[in-house]
């Protein structure tokens, strides 16, 4: 018995894509955001453009060369979503799923980029599918497709499953789901950058379910000296969080930029957390009127602001 029919017992069947309603969707519009625009590829500075589209096209060459290969399809489908074509990357990982039904990894690409579409119900099924697919088995670490300073890869097939699939649940606003999942996450960070890129949304978390206590507690590993490469907004955040920088400090930041928008996001909850609602209705406004609508920090704006009630749901008691 393979590992894909074993599994379909415990979950019923491999997820698939759903009728494509973004048909309807003109051919340079990528999704339609939670308040009802249309949103086109974020445009990229003329040298980004050019090494992206020459990525892609060794991506491309090695697909036509071996178009069953897994790794293959993934970077394939990784170098089209880093131009914007999340849509047709979307397509691409489901190609990967039909024909590697028990790579996890398929599922990964596909539920993160479901996110950046707005899609978070099918992101939840996608990653969810892909913790039973990894369960017992050793974690692996993820190449990077646009490596750092230092060219150390730093996440994990296993650790950004659950990440994504924390984010997921919680722009649903479903935290205590999120809350389960970034716990899974936090268990598997190895290094200073997904220690702190997982606290700061379990921190988050934490403080809508109002449990202050525990959110308190996830700052605790965090010093400034921690050895952070690329998730340095998140460590300035959780050091705000600390009470070592104050929001005044940070606030002044480029919502043009995905390290803006990801720290005024924050900032914003912050105030909304302490009981300054119009301070965190403000800076929601300025991440939403920026760019940078495929960022994390933009999506998560973006769903507070369409909720009935802006800003997320916090509940009333400071202890479990």
């Amino acid at each position: 018995m393979t590992i894909i029919t074993s599994l379909l017992f415990a979950c019923a069947s491999v997820p698939v894509m759903p009728p494509d309603s973004e048909q309807m969707l003109p051919p340079d519009v990528e999704a339609i955001s939670l308040l009802g625009k249309p949103l086109s590829s974020p445009p990229l500075a003329a040298d980004v453009q050019k090494k992206r589209e020459e990525e892609l096209a060794q991506a491309q060459r090695d697909y036509d060369a071996s178009p069953n290969n897994a790794d293959a399809i993934i970077w394939l489908g990784r170098r089209t979503a880093y131009l914007g074509r999340y849509r047709e990357a979307i397509d691409i990982f489901t190609e990967g799923i039909r024909k590697h039904p028990d790579d996890a990894r398929m599922y990964r690409h596909r539920g993160h980029r479901y996110i950046t579409v707005r899609r978070f119900r099918d992101a939840v099924k996608d990653l969810e599918f892909a913790t039973l697919l990894i369960r017992g088995k050793p974690d692996e670490v993820e190449p990077d497709g646009q490596p750092n300073a230092r060219n150390i890869p730093l996440g994990s097939l296993q650790s950004n499953i659950f990440y994504h699939l924390g984010l997921a649940y919680y722009l649903l606003g479903d935290d205590e789901h999120a809350l389960t999942a970034y716990r899974q996450c936090l268990d598997r960070a190895k290094n200073p950058d997904r220690l702190v890129s997982t606290s700061h949304w379990t921190y988050m978390t934490l403080r809508r379910l109002g449990r202050i206590k525990e959110a308190d507690k996830v700052l605790e590993p965090i010093s400034i000296d921690l050895d952070v490469i690329e998730n340095i907004s998140y460590h300035k955040l959780l050091l705000m969080y600390g009470g070592e920088i104050a929001p005044e400090e940070l606030i002044k930041q480029d919502a043009n930029t995905t390290d803006g928008a990801t720290i005024l996001y924050g900032i914003a909850n912050w105030y909304f957390y302490n009981g300054q609602s119009d301070r965190a209705q403000a800076l929601w406004q300025k991440v939403l009127d920026g760019q940078q609508w495929a960022a994390f920090g933009y999506i998560a704006a973006e769903a507070d602001v369409a909720r009935p009630s802006p800003g997320p749901a916090l509940r009333d008691h400071t202890s479990p």
